[in-house]
């Protein structure tokens, strides 16, 4: 399968083991990932596991950093930041968050992103489940408890 035939694709979040790649609304060739992969223990498991893991899956299979992957990662972040997404269409980027999902203001978190090649926006109203709503809950849970800590650094 080619990477191009997946669309939808949210992770949201953290970059840590926290972060919550969106499968149910994640499309494959235009259908639904649960639709066309139909092993849900699987997708609620490993395929969670394995990205969250990615990091340290590279370095390990590498021997050395994953600096290379990140830096493609920006470049693909630019290039759909200033390319217009295609209609229906969306991709994560961590952004200062203003309260989209509930999500508490200020907190750097990836959400679902769209842009007209000039200015881009979250995505609102994607559908939630409850176990989609549990695992960005334990994402923001982990920024902010970040978030205090270097607060906290910040005050001695």
């Amino acid at each position: 399968m080619d990477v191009t035939a997946i669309s939808n694709l949210a992770i949201w979040g953290n970059h840590s083991a926290t972060m919550y790649p969106d499968f149910f609304n994640t499309k494959i060739s235009g259908q639904p990932v649960p639709e066309v992969i139909k092993d849900e223990a699987w997708l609620k498991g490993e395929f969670i596991s394995v990205i969250q893991q990615r990091g340290a899956a590279i370095i390990k299979a590498r021997g050395l950093s994953s600096a290379a992957s990140a830096a493609n990662a920006v470049v693909d972040t630019v290039r759909n930041l200033t390319t217009p997404t295609k209609p229906g269409d969306w991709f994560s980027v961590a952004t200062h968050s203003e309260g989209a999902y509930g999500i508490e203001k200020g907190l750097i978190f990836s959400h679902p992103t769209r842009s007209d090649g000039k200015k881009f926006e979250v995505v609102q109203g994607v559908p939630l489940n409850e176990f989609s709503k549990a695992k960005i809950a334990a994402t923001e849970t982990e920024l902010k408890e970040e978030k205090s800590l270097v607060a906290d650094l910040l005050q001695k």
